[in-house]
């Protein structure tokens, strides 16, 4: 069984999808599965369902939704060999899957290892980020509702898929793959104009790519925008980078220079 939560939420089972139609069910089961394999009670299941709006009887509310769940997550009841995957325990319910059942599960994990392997093995960390990268298809929990704890992790979730493409930006720049770095943070640059983090990253792959004035322009257009936008000056890592560029500092040319700059504490530098 594969219960994906990185876009859309779904089951497969069996190499078989299983379709999910009622929003409330959903978003049980996308809930049940941040927590899998640890109980969650009714009354947090119902804050999440009805986001605290007031229900007749909670307890035979739940126990409808989980009856609906259980024939997608186990099929019909003559047809089960097996106890249901979902179990109700002492005033709630658990999902009784392995951690890595679930497809948020995974990619935190690989998450993990390529942070930690960045410096060590950056091409072992290329794979890593890059299969928990292809994890995802869509924004994270897009249709498990309104619900605290869910659209709280979408958010984590969210956060944490940046900071892997900064890792997988460094690692590729680590191992000398410039041009295909330059191509995913150009991508990111325009979906995130605001991230520093991925302009400074940028202007690293357009300089050892032989573009120096592409990665000066990029700097001035993130000043303007932040300037005009948020009425902020760009920070001390991203106006290093650029007085570097400009110098032609050989440092620039080192495999860890994307993230060195990075590292260091706020405020030294230009």
């Amino acid at each position: 069984m594969h219960i994906e939560i990185l876009g859309t939420v779904s089951v497969t089972v069996g190499g078989q999808e299983r379709g999910i139609r009622a929003n409330k069910v959903r978003a049980m089961l996308a809930t049940l599965a941040l927590e899998a394999g640890r109980p969650i009670s009714h009354v947090a299941l119902a804050d999440e369902l009805w986001s605290g709006r007031p229900l007749g009887n909670v307890h035979n509310a739940l126990q409808a939704h989980a009856a609906r769940l259980r024939k997608v997550l186990d099929g019909p009841a003559h047809e089960r060999t097996a106890g249901s995957v979902l179990r109700a325990v002492h005033n709630g319910y658990v999902l009784d899957v392995p951690h890595e059942c679930v497809d948020g599960n995974r990619f935190l994990a690989l998450a993990a290892e390529g942070s930690a392997a960045l410096r060590g093995n950056p091409r072992r960390a290329v794979e890593l980020l890059e299969s928990g990268l292809r994890l995802w298809r869509g924004p994270a929990l897009l249709d498990a509702g309104d619900g605290l704890r869910c659209r709280a992790a979408a958010a984590l979730f969210e956060e944490r898929r940046l900071a892997m493409c900064e890792d997988l930006a460094d690692a590729r720049l680590a191992i000398g793959e410039a041009r295909q770095a330059a191509a995913e943070l150009s991508r990111l640059v325009a979906q995130h104009p605001l991230h520093e983090r991925f302009c400074e990253q940028l202007m690293v792959a357009h300089y050892r790519t032989g573009r120096q004035g592409e990665a000066l322009s990029l700097y001035h257009r993130t000043r303007q925008r932040l300037d005009e936008e948020l009425g902020l000056r760009p920070g001390a890592a991203l106006q290093r980078r650029y007085a570097e560029i400009l110098a032609q500092d050989t440092a620039l040319a080192s495999p860890s220079a994307s993230w060195s700059a990075a590292c260091e504490p706020a405020g030294i530098g230009a």
